[in-house]
């Protein structure tokens, strides 16, 4: 039996309330020296609450965060103060990287450590201190350079010396591999690995139960804002896992062989001139009735551009655009929604509901101008509201009822009312795009079988994700886009994942850079 870790960080008995909702319950939780704490939950769970009042953003309503202190005991850390935390040695990696991307890696790892009046920087000693840092931990990063021109694996690894340079003894990591290829992915479980090895203690914060089984010591999982139990993941696996964060047996989607039928959607050397993101270049692609093709790629290589020519937001610059066998002459998102198009934003947040709204008004928002919602320009709230109830019952949407603020929903709740609005107009093609990002495993579950009983049902369906998992579980062919350009759209079952991140990386042939799909 292993021996027991020296303790370098105790949460006892965190509680915090917002108004009625109780988001931490009476938490205990303790963090070993050198040990990958895996924090497992569903969205709502009170991960965030409980590593915002870690880090000195909330103030618990009760309990005491504790930290190792010089003399081998543990110590309360100042509630409130993101300071104390970071003096204490806590730091945290989060999901979308905080830097500034006009500066050198240098000046993003030690900005905030200098006085602000200070005229002249002192890069030299820092400029050693990080280098003996990237030489201990593996993290090699060009110090000179904008961070703009960076990788996401690069920029990833300026956010994580940011935290060792001030002498992190903890660190938290928000969905470190979000948005980074599965090499990278690998790359970075080599790192938490050898940290770990070092002394630093870890705690892992993933939706990907495969990650957290490849890398973590031990699971702790939170329910409804209590701790219902925790695991050595040497003893842990998916099922069990996803059993204690759900509190029921959830079943794996199963995509079943089927024959496409027309072709509803395509792009014969489409591009779209713009900045970066909002760039296509020359792509082909064709979507039939009945299969999901599925994008691959890391985030800000032409996602958002095809996304937005398939909403009906852009006209493209060079191509040909054809839906369901007539080319587009008219790009208006209105009229591509009342043609049959269907679209779950990326940001479900901004782009997906308005918050201020009801649910019901939500809901109905793509159909208010439907004789079934208004007559006379006057709206039948009552239609709307039957409409809402029915989409709260039939998509599981927790609410308060049909007239609560969109914006008091989970990020899950959120995208079942989007799948609501979208699949119940019985599209003919669904634009998807990252359908379950941030999202837990019962939500995912839930999103992944509605796409696969619309695919069932004869639609077509454009499904951008960077969870490769995702795509390789939902698509019938997957292409990757690569700065704007497109590959070929191939099987899903000739792929694997090794496969797939070289292409989305850049390492593919160049057959394959722009192909048309079959």
């Amino acid at each position: 039996m292993p021996e027991p870790r020296p303790v370098v960080l105790r949460l006892s008995g965190i509680t915090k309330r917002f108004g009625p909702l109780l988001a931490n319950d009476h938490i205990d939780l303790d963090l070993g020296r050198g040990e990958i704490l895996a924090l497992l939950g569903e969205n709502g769970a009170g991960k965030t609450t409980l590593m915002n009042i870690l880090f000195g953003h909330y103030v618990a309503d009760a309990g005491a965060v504790l930290v190792a202190a010089g003399d081998g005991g543990l110590a309360p850390l100042e509630p409130g103060s993101p300071g104390a935390a970071l003096a204490a040695g806590i730091g945290m990696v989060h999901q979308h990287f905080t830097l500034a991307e006009n500066l050198t890696g240098l000046e993003n790892i030690v900005l905030g450590t200098e006085p602000v009046l200070r005229l002249m920087r002192r890069t030299g000693p820092a400029r050693r201190k990080i280098e003996t840092v990237m030489t201990e931990s593996g993290l090699a990063v060009d110090l000179d350079i904008p961070v703009s021109r960076l990788t996401v694996g690069e920029r990833q690894r300026v956010e994580i010396l940011k935290a060792l340079y001030r002498d992190a003894r903890i660190l938290v990591m928000d969905e470190p591999t979000a948005v980074l290829t599965p090499q990278e992915a690998d790359s970075l479980f080599v790192t938490m690995r050898a940290l770990a090895a070092g002394g630093l203690a870890v705690i892992f914060i993933s939706h990907k139960l495969g990650e957290v089984l490849a890398v973590s010591d031990r699971i702790a999982v939170l329910r409804a804002g209590a701790r219902v139990g925790e695991m050595a993941t040497a003893d842990a696996d998916r099922r069990s896992i996803a059993e204690m964060m759900v509190g029921r047996d959830v079943p794996a989607s199963k995509r079943v062989a089927r024959e496409p039928g027309a072709v509803l959607l395509e792009l014969a050397g489409v591009s779209l001139a713009g900045a970066h993101r909002r760039s296509l270049v020359e792509a082909d692609l064709a979507v039939r009735e009945g299969e999901i093709v599925g994008i691959a790629g890391v985030s800000g290589n032409g996602q958002a551009a095809l996304a937005a020519l398939v909403a009906g937001l852009e006209k493209p610059t060079a191509g040909a655009m054809r839906l369901f066998g007539e080319t587009v002459s008219r790009h208006d998102p209105r009229h591509f929604a009342r043609s049959g198009i269907a679209r779950i934003p990326e940001d479900r947040h901004h782009d997906g509901v308005v918050g201020a709204m009801t649910v019901a008004e939500n809901v109905a928002l793509e159909e208010l101008r439907e004789p079934s919602f208004q007559k006379g320009g006057f709206l039948r709230f009552a239609a709307i509201r039957a409409r809402a109830e029915n989409a709260i019952r039939d998509y599981d949407v927790r609410c308060p009822g049909p007239d609560a603020a969109a914006r008091l929903l989970s990020g899950g709740n959120i995208q079942k009312l989007i799948l609501a609005r979208v699949l119940d107009r019985n599209p003919r093609l669904v634009l998807a795009n990252q359908p379950t990002r941030g999202l837990d495993i019962g939500a995912q579950t839930e999103v992944h079988r509605r796409l696969l009983a619309a695919r069932e049902a004869g639609v077509g369906v454009v499904l951008i994700s960077e969870d490769l998992d995702e795509l390789m579980t939902l698509s019938d062919r997957i292409a990757v886009i690569t700065g704007g350009r497109l590959s070929e759209a191939m099987a899903a079952e000739t792929l694997d994942r090794g496969t797939l991140g070289l292409m989305m990386a850049g390492h593919h042939d160049e057959d394959h850079g722009k192909g048309r799909a079959a």
